[in-house]
């Protein structure tokens, strides 16, 4: 088995990329966190939706006969990756698995949140709440962490009581996993800058041992991270995605905290990017499934 990317694989990572610099670059995160007021909650942007649907990003799995892109899960891990990386807000994964079956999501025209637990994103943002019918009644907002990420809890939510996985659950904690790599990646990268770039005693702070040891386990975190998505994204089996959620949780958590470290006390501000990634990557651990979910997961599959 090959896991190594394809010259195409590698030109979609880089229009993605390309794409998130220059629809949702630095400037419009600020905005979108900023405004219109800090700490109220954020607007999706529906312009920013659409451009999402017209390059092609929620229909990417669709057949061509479809009207979609005709790609498979390996390709959308790679998009996700890059979302994750770009820290775009909005329900992503949950109307990319609605592409085919939710008229207007392939295309951005609908927004689709899901009730994942007791917890759904998004909701008053949403054209339209998977999860069961009426599920969302009685839904009262609660206080997120990340400024871009509204949540309401769902009394008796759908899953929270035992019931089985729905279809979709195991794709949809992939997708969630290859956000936080791509999250977990960023952090890498900006920590490697600052420590190449701030100077302390006449000599760069990376140069200073503890400082490598932290950008160095970062590197070893992703990398570990990387190898268990993309293998998941290629095999599709429910056990690998549960071990590659945790991974990917662990390196989004711990590299963003390492990565505050680096930067000293700039990087606990609002000013700071990965101040938003911290937010942003415990949020998605606790989603998509949890850090217990997929534990019991891969606890049961030894058995």
């Amino acid at each position: 088995m090959d896991f190594r990317l394809t010259d195409d694989q590698r030109a979609l990572r880089a229009g993605v990329r390309e794409l998130l610099e220059g629809r949702f670059g630095r400037e419009r995160l600020r905005a979108a966190v900023d405004k219109p007021a800090p700490g109220a909650d954020p607007a999706l942007d529906r312009a920013l939706w659409r451009e999402l649907g017209d390059a092609g990003f929620f229909a990417l799995r669709l057949p061509e006969k479809d009207g979609g892109v005709g790609l498979g899960l390996p390709e959308a891990v790679l998009a996700f990756e890059e979302a994750g990386r770009a820290l775009v807000p909005g329900p992503l994964v949950a109307t990319h698995l609605a592409a085919g079956s939710v008229p207007g999501a392939a295309t951005g025209e609908t927004v689709v949140t899901r009730v994942d637990g007791e917890l759904v994103e998004w909701l008053d943002a949403a054209d339209c709440v998977l999860g069961g019918t009426g599920i969302t009644a009685g839904a009262v907002p609660v206080r997120s962490v990340d400024p871009l990420t509204p949540l309401h809890r769902v009394p008796g939510g759908a899953g929270a009581s035992g019931e089985p996985p729905e279809p979709g659950a195991a794709l949809g904690a992939l997708l969630t996993a290859a956000e936080q790599l791509g999250s977990a990646a960023r952090t890498t990268e900006a920590a490697v800058h600052h420590a190449c770039e701030r100077e302390q005693f006449g000599r760069p702070v990376g140069a200073f041992q503890a400082v490598k040891q932290l950008c160095a386990h970062m590197l070893v975190r992703t990398e570990v991270a990387r190898g268990a998505v993309y293998g998941a994204a290629v095999t599709g089996d429910p056990v690998e995605i549960a071990g590659a959620k945790l991974l990917a949780d662990e390196a989004a958590v711990r590299n963003a905290r390492d990565c505050l470290q680096v930067h000293g006390g700039t990087g606990f501000t609002w000013e700071a990017d990965v101040h938003l990634h911290l937010k942003r990557a415990w949020v998605r651990a606790e989603r998509w499934p949890t850090a217990g979910d997929a534990s019991e997961t891969l606890a049961a599959a030894l058995l």
